[in-house]
């Protein structure tokens, strides 16, 4: 006799219509990281009109800084979704408190070291990254309040990452909705009304992401019944039976990123050697980029999450077509941000910045957006069945073609033996991403992912069902 299968946290990504629940799960991640796209593009706003070039290249040089150690987190982040998605999708129920309270107590006592590494160098990052002189101070203001806001920016992505995991995409959008509220209000307050350029926008963005995490938190804590983690204090301890498949996963997305991270900074350092018009465009143009390709980003988390629940469950076919579905989005997308880049390049620029020589430089960035828009939307889906699948160490394969070979293969190339300068640098790292796209999509298309061992027991293949969850 067969036990009736209990119930369980979040969407069930393994049943149902596939173009209905992708569209339910991924929208609430788009609408997520569109928000947070948002309220950083305020961030750039703010200070762009209430400071000036300087402030703009001070948050933009202190951003990459922080962000290059919080790509820990969210490496940390990758592997406890994709773990969690494939307990989930195996419906192993029992293992799922100790896989939450290890990658909560490992997170945190890692904000804590980065943070206090982060505040212990933030001159010697600055002085590093080539910091145009008349930024220095609002990047190191900048910096150091974003190290101290570490613990609240790691737990958010571990709390959000574990929610996704389980087939919620909702509550993550909500809790970035509080972070972004929280954010403008702050900005306009600090910056805006107390003249505290770079650091009053540091402090906007640590209050919301602490308020976020907070609630996220609280949540959790209230819900622990059905989602599977009791919070009692003996639970949040490291298990080296789960921290071992997080580390599995995560070590790779992180020196995955770092590769493409440490090269971004190296190739943005040549950049702000060109002096502040030149650094001004790339980091407005980095942004535009950014808020543009939001839907890859979600793709790539939405159909990670998919794919991990349905291999689990012994549905590689579904899996196949989650990617399918998923490519057709990004590059609708692609092209309608492609049309806007070509027709209202000035408009969008003038949006973040006054300067004319910014605006007339970032015609020439915007055309090259398009390589990205492209490249982007070829990359998420088929890198989704990279990560889903759990071959991580594929995934750093891909990080170091596009980070260290083609990024600076290509900026040599450009930017020094055809003699493009600064225009070289921005088509490099467009191009870069020719890397995973081809080795992303070969693993895909070879179907090896199919014989891929999973990281959990696989549920026996059930046939689908014509009802789906409402």
């Amino acid at each position: 006799m067969v036990s009736a299968k209990p119930k369980r946290y979040g969407m069930d990504l393994t049943q149902g219509s596939i173009l209905r629940r992708l569209i339910l799960f991924m929208l609430p991640l788009l609408a997520a990281n569109i928000v947070q796209q948002l309220y950083n593009t305020v961030d750039m706003i703010v200070i762009g009109h209430f400071v000036g070039a300087e402030g703009t290249v001070g948050v933009s040089v202190g951003g990459q800084a922080a962000q290059f150690l919080t790509m820990i987190s969210m490496g940390m982040a990758v592997g406890g979704q994709v773990y969690i998605s494939q307990l989930t999708g195996a419906g192993q129920k029992s293992k799922i408190n100790d896989s939450i309270g290890t990658l909560l107590s490992f997170v945190l006592l890692l904000s804590v070291v980065l943070m206090l590494v982060g505040i212990c160098f933030t001159k010697q990052i600055v002085t590093l990254m080539k910091t145009p002189p008349e930024a220095v101070s609002e990047a190191t203001d900048y910096m150091r309040i974003t190290f101290l806001g570490f613990p609240f920016i790691f737990g958010y992505n571990a709390v959000c990452a574990v929610l996704r995991g389980m087939g919620d995409s909702r509550r993550p959008l909500i809790f970035i909705c509080i972070a972004a509220v929280s954010n403008i209000v702050f900005d306009l307050i600090l910056v805006a009304g107390f003249d505290m350029a770079a650091a009053g926008t540091a402090i906007a963005t640590v209050a919301g992401q602490a308020m976020s995490f907070l609630f996220a938190l609280a949540f959790l804590y209230r819900r622990k019944e059905s989602f599977g983690f009791d919070f009692k204090p003996k639970s949040f301890a490291i298990r080296w039976e789960h921290l071992k498949i997080f580390l599995k996963l995560a070590l790779p997305e992180i020196v995955r990123s770092a590769c493409i991270q440490l090269t971004l900074i190296y190739v943005n350092s040549l950049i702000n050697a060109y002096g502040l018009v030149a650094s001004a465009t790339n980091s407005v143009g980095t942004k535009i980029t950014q808020l543009a390709n939001t839907i890859t980003s979600s793709l790539n988390m939405g159909c990670s999450s998919m794919i991990g629940q349905n291999l689990a469950a012994g549905k590689q076919d579904r899996a196949k077509k989650v990617v399918y579905t998923g490519l057709v989005f990004g590059l609708v997308l692609a092209t309608i941000n492609s049309v806007l880049a070509l027709t209202i390049p000035r408009q969008i620029y003038s949006i973040f910045t006054a300067d004319p020589e910014v605006i007339e430089l970032g015609v020439v960035f915007m055309k090259v957006s398009i390589i990205i828009f492209y490249l982007s939307a070829l990359m998420g889906p088929t890198q989704a069945m990279v990560t889903g699948s759990g071959f991580a160490m594929l995934g750093l394969a891909v990080g170091i073609l596009d980070g260290v070979i083609f990024r600076l293969l290509f900026s040599y190339l450009f930017a020094n033996l055809m003699g493009l300068e600064v225009v070289g640098y921005f088509l490099a790292s467009a191009l870069a991403r020719l890397g995973p796209v081809i080795i992303c999509g070969g693993y895909f298309i070879s179907g090896k992912w199919r014989t891929r061992k999973l990281l959990v027991e696989k549920a026996e293949p059930a046939e689908e069902t014509a009802a789906a969850e409402a």
